[in-house]
Order: structure tokens, then C-alpha cells, then sequence
């Protein structure tokens, strides 16, 4: 059901990427501006693992220096059927964890070191599948996507923004201009949101993943709650680039927190909702 829902996002954003396009430049407009998008993205998505963990000052830890870690992460990617990723420990004290990496073979699976202190073996082993869901589920890739068409959207409007105020926009002089100025407004806002809508469903296909990796909806559960508890009282600053890719944003208590349609994250008790039904 996830994967409709993200399937019919994505083609929502194509879509809305083609009929901007199409208005403001011309399907040739939209085709150069979503290779310009592409390229900016790609780039990123090659080197996310690396950029991403230097963002949170994460170290790669193996077997000796992690043991009961590695081990968890371990068997919990045989039961997930993936190959081992790397794993990394953030010096931070929030607990969180995220993945990244621009495919199965080339994945990274972080935790912070609160994550490790405050959340039991059974929450912990919860937070852990849903990282590893991310990563069989390839979101980095759909994120990558998403960004890409939202990108375009928003790099085209852009462009006919100046257009329009040097008198050198439109690909039609007969265009209505005030059409064409909310056009220019409400195009980008649209294709955040529905990159946004993308990331959230990506959430709970994830947490239902976990839950069946895991057998343990509930453990996971649990730690979703404590996580956002303790959210809120540890800051951890981190560019908000990467705050989408954490479990809980760890931006929930500094006053950056945003209204559900413009959350990378779902209001955590609909996901608690979601695991174990209320």
C-alpha cells in the first residue's frame, strides 16, 4: 500500500514537473531544468555516505570496537536479506540513527552514541531494522528522485521569475501574466510538498518493514516515543540536509519543527498507530 501511495506521489511530481514546464518553457524547458536537477542530485547521492557522516562527526566502528552493535546489525540484515553495511557512531548525545548510502552494497548504518546509552537492546534492535528497511526498500533512490523533480520545478521557476521581471520570460507573450505569477508561486510549493509526502510514506514503509524483521511492532514502537522525547531536551545541531535521513528529526526541539505538510517526517504517535494500532 506504501508503495502505491509513493508511486502515485512520484508520478504526481512528473507530472506536475511536465505541465509547469510545458507552460512556462516548452517540454524542452522542462526536460534541460530536470538534467540540471538530475545532475546536482546524482552528485550528491554518489557521496551521500561519506557527506552525510561527516555532517554528524560519525566514526566507522567494526566488530572489536563494537561488538554487541555490530553483532545486532548483523543478524538483523541476514533476517532483512541484505549484505552487512557499514556501521558508524555519531558522538552525539540525542539518540537517533539514520542510513544512508547509494545502494544495498554501499550502505551505512548509523546510531548516535545516546541511542546507544538510552534505549534497551528491544527498542534499539527496532531502530536498527527500520534503518536496514530504508536500505532494502533503496529510499535513498526514490528521495534522490523526488529531490530531482522537485528541484527541477523549483530551478525553472525560478528562472522565469527573472524572465518575467526583465521582460524576457514566457515562451507565449498571451500568457496571462497574473496566471503565470501564481503559477510561478504555487508550482514550487507544490513540489515540496509532495517531495515531503514521498519522504513521509517512505516512514511508515519503513516502520512496517522493521516490524516484521523484528517480529516486535511494539519495541519499536517504544523507541520511536522515547527518541522524541529526548528530542526534544537534546539538541543536536546538524544541517538540516540531514535531518530528513534521522529516524525522529533531531530538530523537533530547536524551533525549526514545521506543520505536517511540510514535515520530512510523520507525526510520531500516527506512526505508533500505525505499528501497533493505537
Amino acid at each position: 500500500m506504501q508503495m502505491v501511495k509513493v508511486f502515485g506521489l512520484m508520478a504526481g511530481l512528473s507530472a506536475l514537473l511536465v505541465a509547469f514546464g510545458g507552460y512556462v518553457g516548452g517540454q524542452s524547458g522542462a526536460v534541460l531544468f530536470f538534467i540540471f536537477a538530475a545532475v546536482m542530485n546524482i552528485g550528491a547521492y554518489w557521496f551521500s555516505d561519506r557527506a552525510v557522516l561527516a555532517m554528524y562527526r560519525a566514526r566507522v566502528v567494526g566488530p572489536d570496537e563494537a561488538p554487541e552493535l555490530y553483532a545486532m546489525v548483523d543478524r538483523l540484515r541476514r533476517k532483512a536479506e541484505l549484505p552487512m553495511p557499514v556501521v558508524a557512531i555519531a558522538p552525539a548525545e540525542q539518540p537517533n540513527a539514520f542510513a544512508t548510502g547509494r545502494s544495498p552494497e554501499k550502505a551505512v548504518v548509523c546510531v548516535t552514541q545516546g541511542l546507544l546509552r538510552l534505549l534497551p537492546p528491544r527498542e534499539l534492535e527496532g531502530v536498527i531494522a527500520h534503518e536496514l528497511a530504508h536500505i532494502k526498500h533503496r529510499h535513498m533512490l526514490v528521495g534522490t528522485i523526488a529531490a530531482t523533480l522537485a528541484g527541477a520545478v523549483t530551478m525553472l521557476a525560478s528562472i522565469a521569475r527573472w524572465g518575467l521581471i526583465f521582460g524576457t520570460g514566457g515562451r507565449d507573450r498571451d500568457q496571462n501574466p497574473f496566471a503565470l505569477i501564481v503559477m510561478l508561486i504555487v508550482a514550487p510549493i507544490a513540489a515540496m510538498i509532495i517531495q515531503f509526502a514521498i519522504s513521509r510514506q517512505n516512514e511508515f514503509q519503513a516502520d512496517a518493514t522493521a516490524a516484521r524483521i523484528t517480529g516486535d511492532p511494539q519495541g519499536l514502537a517504544d523507541a520511536l516515543r522515547r527518541i522524541e522525547a529526548y528530542a526534544r531536551q537534546i539538541p543536536l545541531p546538524v544541517n538540516q540536509a540531514a535531518a530528513h535521513l534521522a529516524i525522529i528529526n533531531p530538530l523537533a526541539g530547536t524551533g525549526q519543527a514545521l506543520s505536517k505538510l511540510f514535515s520530512t517526517h510523520p507525526p510520531t504517535e500516527e506512526r505508533v498507530r500505525a505499528l501497533i494500532g493505537r
